[in-house]
Parts: C-alpha cells; sequence; structure tokens
C-alpha cells in the first residue's frame, strides 16, 4: 500500500503543478501574451534571486567613500532610513501593479496601461528605452564591481602587482565574469533557481559572519562619532546639500528591486508571488544594510587609512585594520565577492527578459530578431547575447578611462528610479481621478492614494540630488555624468521615435486570445497534458 499512496501524492503534486502554471498561461494569455519561457521558479528560490540583485549591505560596503566624503556617517544611518522608508512605499506601488500585470516588461508595460490613450505609445516608447538602458547599466555596474574587487585584492596581496595595475585587467576579469553568466543563463538555466537560493541564504550568513569579527575585533569608534557626525568634504557645498549627496550611497544600495519582476513569466504564481517577493526583499535588505552600517560605522577605524587604500575599496582595509591578518580579509572580502557575482547572474537573466520583452513589442532596432526564444533551452538567447556582448563593449571604455566607464555606470540608479516614478504616477492620477483600476490579487487599498504619494516625493527628491557632482569645482573626474548620459539616452530614443517608433510602435503586442482553447492549442501545457488539463 505505501508505494500506492507514494504514487498518489506523487500524481497530486504533478496536478498541483500542471494547475500552477496553467493558471499562469491563463492569466498571461488574457494580458496577450504567449507562455514561451518556462517556470523554473518557485517562492523562495526567487525570494533569494530578488534579494541577492538588491544586495543592500553588500553594495554598502563596495562603494563606502561617497558616503564618508558627503554627510558622513549621519547620511549614511539618517540617510538609509529616509531611503528605506522611500523604497518600501515605491516597492508597495511596483507590487500592486506587478499583481495587475505580472510580465517581463514591468515597467513600460504598466505606463500604456496607465497612460492617456493620447500619449500612451509615445510614453511607452521612452519609458521602454530607459527602462532597458537603465538597467544594461545596472548590470555593467554589477561586472566592473565585481572585477574591480578582484583586482583590489589582487592588489591588497601582492605588493609587486600593486606597484603597476593595469585597467585592461579589470577588463578581462570583466569579460571572464560575463562569459561566465552567459554560459549559465544559456546552457545550465535550471541551476540559476538553485543558485540564486543559495545565494539568497549566503546574504544573512554572511552579514553574521562579516560583522561579528568587525564588532569583536576592530578598535570601537565613538558613539558621538556613529551618530553625530557630519562630514563635509565637498569643497564648496553646504552641510545639507552635501547631506544629500551622500544619500547617493544608500539610494545605489537599495535600487533595483524591481530586476525580479522582469522573470514574472518565469514564476510560478506570479501574481501573488511576485508582490511578496518584492517587498519582503526590500525588507530582508532594509533590516540587514541598517544593521551593518551601525555595525561598521563602530569598527571603522582609522577611515583616512581606508580611504586613501590603494586597493579602490576602503572596505578591504577596515577588514584588514580589524583583523590584522591579510589572509582573513581577503577571505571576508571573496564573500562579498561570491555575492555580487551571484548579483550580476541574476542581473543578466533580468536584463536579458526585459530587453526580449521590449523587443517582443517592436521596441528595439531589429526586435524580431532579439525577439526570438530559443525552443529547445526555453531563453531568449539572442537577447542574453545582447546584453552580454554590450558589457564586454562598454567595459572596452575602462581601458582608455575609468572616468568613461563611470559615467556609463553613474546612469544606473537615476534612470531606474525614473522607470520607477513613470508608472507610479500614471496610477497615482488614476487614483486622484478614481478611474476604475483593475487590481489584481494583492492591492494597497484605502492605503494605496497616500502609499503612491510618498513614494513620488521621494523619488523626485532622490533624482534631484543623484545627478550632483560630488564635489566642487566641478573638474572632468569629479564630474557626475549621469545627467548627460541620460539626455543622450533620451535623444537616442527620440530619435529612433522619429525614424521608426511613431509609425510602427503601438505599445505591447497582443499576440494571444483570451480562451482556455487556445491554451491548450499553443501547446503551451503541452501535447501529452490535455487529459490533465480535462480532469483540472
Amino acid at each position: 500500500m505505501a508505494p500506492n499512496h507514494q504514487q498518489s501524492r506523487s500524481e497530486n503534486k504533478e496536478l498541483s503543478d500542471d494547475a500552477s502554471e496553467i493558471n499562469d498561461v491563463i492569466l498571461l494569455e488574457h494580458l496577450g501574451k504567449k507562455s514561451q519561457l518556462k517556470r523554473i521558479f518557485g517562492f523562495l528560490a526567487m525570494l533569494g534571486f530578488s534579494s541577492t540583485i538588491l544586495s543592500s549591505w553588500e553594495s554598502m560596503c563596495s562603494i563606502l567613500s561617497a558616503g564618508f566624503f558627503n554627510g558622513g556617517p549621519v547620511s549614511l544611518i539618517y540617510g538609509m532610513l529616509l531611503v528605506i522608508s522611500g523604497s518600501l512605499t515605491i516597492a508597495a506601488s511596483l507590487a500592486e501593479m506587478a499583481s495587475i500585470c505580472p510580465v517581463a516588461g514591468a515597467q513600460y508595460h504598466w505606463t500604456f496601461i496607465f497612460a492617456p490613450r493620447k500619449w500612451a505609445n509615445f510614453i511607452t516608447w521612452m519609458q521602454g528605452w530607459i527602462t532597458v538602458f537603465a538597467w544594461q547599466a545596472g548590470v555593467t555596474s554589477a561586472a566592473y564591481v565585481t572585477a574591480a574587487e578582484i583586482q583590489g585584492l589582487m592588489i591588497f596581496n601582492y605588493p609587486s602587482y600593486a606597484a603597476d595595475p593595469q585597467r585592461w585587467h579589470a577588463t578581462l576579469l570583466m569579460w571572464a565574469v560575463m562569459l561566465v553568466c552567459f554560459s549559465v543563463n544559456v546552457f545550465a538555466v535550471k541551476l540559476i533557481p538553485i543558485i540564486e537560493l543559495l545565494a539568497g541564504i549566503l546574504h544573512p550568513v554572511l552579514f553574521v559572519a562579516l560583522l561579528v569579527p568587525l564588532v569583536v575585533l576592530a578598535p570601537r569608534s565613538t558613539n558621538e562619532f556613529v551618530w553625530t557626525e557630519l562630514v563635509n568634504e565637498s569643497g564648496g557645498y553646504s552641510d545639507g546639500v552635501s547631506w544629500c549627496i551622500g544619500l547617493l550611497t544608500v539610494a545605489y544600495s537599495f535600487s533595483g528591486f524591481d530586476g525580479a519582476i522582469h522573470m514574472s513569466e518565469e514564476v510560478r504564481h506570479a501574481a501573488t508571488a511576485m508582490p511578496k517577493i518584492i517587498i519582503l526583499s526590500v525588507v530582508i535588505n532594509a533590516v540587514l544594510a541598517f544593521g551593518f552600517v551601525i555595525g561598521l560605522l563602530y569598527s571603522v577605524g582609522n577611515i583616512q587609512n581606508a580611504l586613501n587604500t590603494p586597493t579602490g575599496f576602503p572596505i578591504i582595509e577596515i577588514f584588514y585594520q580589524a583583523t590584522g591578518s591579510t589572509k582573513a580579509a581577503t577571505a571576508m572580502m571573496s564573500g562579498i565577492i561570491l555575492v555580487f557575482f551571484c548579483a550580476a547572474l541574476g542581473q543578466v537573466a533580468s536584463v536579458s527578459r526585459l530587453t526580449w520583452a521590449f523587443a517582443r513589442d517592436g521596441g528595439l532596432p531589429f526586435s524580431p530578431f532579439f525577439a526570438y526564444v530559443n525552443p529547445h533551452y526555453r531563453v531568449p538567447i539572442r537577447s542574453i547575447c545582447l546584453v552580454v556582448v554590450v558589457v564586454m563593449l562598454l567595459s572596452l571604455i575602462n581601458i582608455g578611462s575609468s572616468v568613461a566607464l563611470n559615467a556609463i555606470v553613474s546612469l544606473t540608479t537615476l534612470a531606474i528610479y525614473i522607470t520607477y516614478l513613470i508608472p507610479i504616477s500614471l496610477l497615482f492620477l488614476k487614483r486622484v481621478r478614481k478611474e476604475h483600476i483593475d487590481f489584481g490579487p494583492f492591492t494597497l487599498g484605502r492605503f494605496g492614494f497616500l502609499i503612491n504619494l510618498y513614494s513620488i516625493i521621494y523619488g523626485i527628491f532622490i533624482v534631484i540630488f543623484l545627478p550632483f557632482p560630488p564635489s566642487l569645482p566641478v573638474t572632468g573626474t569629479t564630474m557626475n555624468y549621469a545627467g548627460p548620459v541620460l539626455g543622450a539616452i533620451l535623444l537616442l530614443a527620440l530619435g529612433d521615435w522619429v525614424v521608426r517608433g511613431q509609425s510602427q510602435f503601438h505599445g505591447p503586442v497582443r499576440e494571444v486570445g483570451d480562451s482556455e482553447n487556445d491554451v491548450k492549442e499553443q501547446g503551451a501545457v503541452g501535447a501529452g497534458d490535455s487529459e490533465k488539463l480535462d480532469k483540472l
């Protein structure tokens, strides 16, 4: 009897999984899209995926210097509280829209839904271009930071190499990171849920493993330094402006929580799972990042030595000052690099799905080519190739000038915040006008108005200060190129709109009908599953 019971449970689980996938397919078809990608992510795997892409406390470690020059501890601690509150309201607003329409296009798809019909095509077009370029800059940033931290450890461990490190070494390391990400995303895509789940577990484990040695071994900072020290090394900004510019460190660490949304078409129970994943990943990262920055400030040691380290990463020097051991500091930093690599792996997956979705709707040049999904691997191989190749090409800029590459990377946070503001503002206007909205399973209800409003106010505040140069007077090295680069992207998008978009782009393409029969006919369930569908 035991084998029969086991077989029965197995069959019930199989039917349950099939029911879940069929429901997701029907919802996707109701939104007008074919189900072309395999739903390989469960709730926990995608939560790990989303938490790792954010990796807020690890990001704080990587860009500490910006916060120390502008604002100092006061900016890092109190600024983080502001950023956390704003990030939670933005995440909640995005979660509500993800429940309405859980598709890979996310922001630009929602923009089309909520925008006035007269301007919907144009606004959606611009939103799509900004989102794709923002995330392309984001994955470039992840690859660059991973490569630069590896090079930093080489400088830290080998004095002979530290005498003359070359920028092209970082470029080659970026290529290596991207080639591994490409291979896994194409040929071992089924391993990504497992990798990201393990990375999601490693995320809090490393938090404890790295913070405990810092707190126990490092020289202790004073309470006054941690909670009241305001640093203004900007060379001309007022203390208030310097504090606001210092928010870049924290804002960067909490940007990108839409990354998981672009994987919606590969997540089971997407309409109910994605909202929880988005909000939980921000909550998890908020708790870890706030705890780590307090522990780090109490254990920072000699700040000037940390800021002047030849490795380029103050956190390496902070680890070394705490432990007094090169090997221990290297091991601690290696954990952060591993998380960043997993984040880069996830970002390649996310950005390729976003790119594929925009191509599927005709938004990119050569859209039919990049909208192709390989029938064997069930992944958009050409879009993955595009993302990886663009990063590798951008990495060549680093050989000539690290400032020029940083100009591209600096686009990330500014552009991503703009992609959040557009659909949230359109949804807010619908609420103000009391227009009908077809909400999904997750809704903010009566609090939606206030949450949307706060997220818009916070987002505008952040967008104002993100393009500010970090110091005065402004030189080619200290210039913040986020604004000019974004302007160039907008001009490029406008030019393509005039040449191609206004005559060819009509918003998200409706590929299929709504009926359940369509689901069967397209084979989304599978030819051998029609009997199971009848049972369901």
